[in-house]
């Protein structure tokens, strides 16, 4: 990544892109640092350092534990681009609308900014009664939560924004960079509380280390691998000319679903406690709390397996979802293309569905360790370092995504300037 970056310095357009995008990223940074007034930050910081709002925290950039303006994130925004990317496999008229090209495209982002709003509003009226029950609101009367819920409101408005404009201006991959410098701009601060800690086993810190440095390592094997499914093309004579008979595959990724598995586990593990808040039941807050992260200090068994069990789920229905064995069999016989030794058609279809279900299970497995490995080191280690396996997943994914950007636009620029 180093090295594109540096390469695309050299040219003026892409240097300008880049520089563009590092401001906005700035912007959203001290942003994440203005807390709401009327709010003590102190109570709600105890809440978000370990569990479920921990990984929230950390999405935001440490803005919730601050209860800043971005205290929200940018997690409204992808539920509602989830939900509607759900949605247009059961609506015909949105599954219409995504293949009506750019027009359609401009119509999903218009619903699901409306969408973003209303789960902004829902999300932040949550989180005040969340953190009413431990006192980190002293004035509750309507005019201090209206303006609580206001600016948490506008400031998720404000990142998509923030985020579509790097889409336009900048290098692309506006809400995913986002995300990114969330996580990073947390390290150093880690690293630092980690090692003044009194009393550290240097042993565990080493061992820590080694344990970093192969979750980053397995990060990039999992990202990168892919099974390379042949495909050949028929010859076609057209007058004396012959067409096709070249020969490509189809790249089917191990992890296909990338980190969106953990975004709707990680919603569905937080619906209880915060339907918790409003229905005073016992039922209700037994459930709640048998979902809690933790239990006396240690990780909750009940909470692991359940939320290891959501994540493969979840890797399945979203991989079934992005991609459709039945629509690229049709593009392959469309075009006259097949897999060596199978039929067009079902056979072909047959054949990726079963391919890519057992790659997936290998891929979400994977998966559902790297979320839990923060916490097996929090609590059995005893390293409070929240920089774990979910957010170099994350980290890593969004950085080989945004140095495929830039060798693209060095490319797109290198072609334009030996045409000319």
């Amino acid at each position: 990544m180093f090295r594109a970056v540096v390469n695309a310095f050299r040219i003026k357009e892409v240097r300008n892109r880049i520089l563009f995008t590092i401001g906005i990223l700035a912007i959203y940074r001290f942003g994440a640092n203005i807390t709401i007034p009327g709010v003590d930050a102190t109570k709600i910081l105890e809440q978000v350092e370990t569990g479920v709002m921990g990984l929230m925290d950390l999405f935001s950039g440490g803005a919730l534990g601050k209860f800043a303006v971005f205290s929200l994130g940018i997690m409204p925004y992808i539920t509602a681009s989830i939900i509607l990317q759900l949605l247009q496999v059961v609506i015909p008229r949105l599954e219409q609308l995504a293949k009506e090209g750019e027009f359609g495209r401009r119509k999903i982002n218009q619903m699901a900014r409306y969408m973003t709003l209303g789960l902004a509003l829902t999300q932040s009226t949550a989180m005040v009664f969340f953190f009413r029950n431990f006192g980190a609101i002293p004035n509750f009367d309507f005019m201090h939560v209206t303006l609580i819920i206001v600016t948490l409101t506008a400031g998720t408005i404000l990142i998509m924004w923030l985020g579509e404009l790097i889409n336009i201006h900048g290098i692309g991959n506006g809400i995913s960079l986002l995300i990114f410098a969330s996580i990073i701009s947390r390290i150093p601060g880690q690293f630092i509380s980690l090692f003044r800690l009194r009393g550290t086993n240097y042993f565990f810190l080493a061992l820590f280390a080694i344990i970093s440095i192969g979750i980053v390592i397995a990060v990039i094997l999992i990202q990168q691998g892919e099974r390379k499914i042949p495909v050949q093309y028929a010859k076609r004579i057209v007058g004396r000319k012959v067409f096709g008979g070249q020969s490509t595959y189809i790249p089917l990724k191990v992890n296909q679903s990338g980190v969106m598995p953990l975004i709707l586990a990680i919603s569905v593990m937080l619906f209880p406690a915060t339907i918790a808040q409003f229905i005073p039941n016992r039922w209700v807050q037994s459930f709640a709390n048998a979902l809690s992260p933790t239990i006396q200090g240690r990780i909750n068994p009940i909470y692991a397996i359940t939320y290891s069990v959501l994540i493969i789920i979840f890797a399945y229905f979203y991989t079934a979802i992005t991609f459709n064995p039945l629509d690229t069999a049709d593009n392959l016989r469309r075009y006259g293309g097949f897999i060596p030794g199978l039929r067009p058609g079902k056979n072909t279809a047959d054949y990726l569905t079963n391919i890519l279900n057992r790659i997936t299970l290998p891929g979400a497995i994977f998966l559902a360790i790297i979320a839990l490995l923060p916490e097996i080191l929090i609590n059995y280690m005893e390293i409070p370092f929240r920089f774990g396996g979910t957010s170099i997943l994350i980290a890593v994914g969004v950085a080989l995504d945004t140095m495929r950007q830039l060798e693209s636009q060095l490319t797109m620029r290198d072609y334009e300037g030996f045409l000319k």
